[in-house]
């Protein structure tokens, strides 16, 4: 057994993570695959076709290590470097721990303002709210969605929809510019600075931000970068409400909006969509709508996925006309009212 544990802590990287898809099985090996880069798959094909064994000690060590590492990578998401550290120690001791730690961090991006996330939202406000557009976008960009979207939407309006668009097309900024800003933030805080693990910035960063916001303040927002950069302003519209989120809408929205929506539109439209998505659209119409729909979508034949989209936006671009017009609500973290 110390023979075999002695050999496995000789193989490399790819020998483990070729080990490892092998104990995991063919099915839950190709899951994996497709969120590899071809490049990587043909050099784990290649190193899985040159194992002919894995022993059970082998097997049992690279799980272990692997249950670690993602063990390792869960806590740190949650409350940074420290918060993973203190909890490790407890259970694998010092030694392991900085081991998994060390394995993580030469790989990731260190992510700052970690210090910024564990303050209340109206502490983060009173600090930053005087601070240039640019600075402000850069922290609420760190910050989590619901954080991000409780400051903006106190923000007075006349920097929402400008600290807004500078998330959006947020895109690398100068270490050297991150470090001064959060040296001045901490100073003002007087935390601790933990460091945390992600990328920043772009459109989906303000998209987080906006679903989280009340609907007065994304309005206006929308409103204002509709003038200022229609083509942002699409792009973020696009992705606020895509047509798989028709699973949050009531029942009561669902039957509105399909009297606004043609019957081949909408059978085009669930072509593709999830069985989730289809069967809560036929709930809400009747069994023999349902049926016909279902007979449209049987004899359609191949379609161009272009043109399903097409059909699935259009849907959406009618759902929120009938939110505009107060007549659904579409739920979001604000705290939108209830429209009789």
């Amino acid at each position: 057994m110390a023979v075999k544990s002695e050999q496995l802590r000789s193989l490399s990287g790819r020998e483990k993570a070729a080990m490892l898809l092998i104990t995991l099985g063919p099915e839950r090996s190709a899951q994996i695959f497709k969120h590899l880069k071809e490049e990587e798959i043909e050099q784990l094909t290649l190193e899985i076709a040159n194992i002919r064994t894995v022993s059970p000690a082998e097997r049992e060590k690279v799980l272990s290590e692997f249950y670690s590492l993602c063990l390792a990578q869960q806590y740190i998401t949650e409350g940074g470097i420290s918060y993973a550290k203190e909890i490790l120690e407890k259970a694998l001791g010092t030694e392991k721990t900085m081991e998994i730690i060390n394995k993580l961090t030469v790989s990731l991006q260190v992510r700052p303002f970690d210090f910024v996330r564990k303050a209340d939202p109206s502490q983060i406000l009173n600090f930053i709210q005087s601070e240039h557009p640019q600075t402000i976008a850069l922290i609420l960009a760190y910050l989590k969605p619901v954080q991000a979207a409780a400051v903006l939407s106190a923000l007075p309006q006349d920097k929402q929809a400008d600290v807004a668009k500078r998330i959006a097309t947020m895109d690398r900024t100068s270490p050297e510019i991150i470090k001064e800003v959060e040296r001045v933030l901490e100073k003002k805080l007087s935390n601790l600075v933990t460091e945390d693990f992600t990328a920043v910035g772009g459109i989906q960063a303000i998209v987080d931000v906006l679903n989280s916001v009340d609907r007065g303040t994304e309005k206006y927002i929308m409103d204002t970068l509709e003038i200022e950069d229609a083509d942002l302003a699409e792009d973020i519209r696009k992705r606020m409400f895509v047509f798989e989120d028709i699973l949050q809408l009531d029942n009561r929205a669902i039957q509105r909006f399909l009297r606004e929506v043609d019957n081949s539109q909408l059978a085009l439209a669930l072509k593709v969509a999830t069985e989730e998505v289809q069967n809560v659209i036929y709930s809400n119409m009747s069994k023999r709508l349902a049926e016909m729909i279902r007979e449209d979508i049987e004899y359609m034949g191949p379609v161009r996925l272009k043109d399903v989209e097409e059909a699935q936006q259009k849907i959406v671009n009618v759902i929120r006309k009938l939110e505009d017009a107060g007549e659904i609500i579409i739920s979001r973290g604000g705290g939108d009212e209830i429209v009789v």
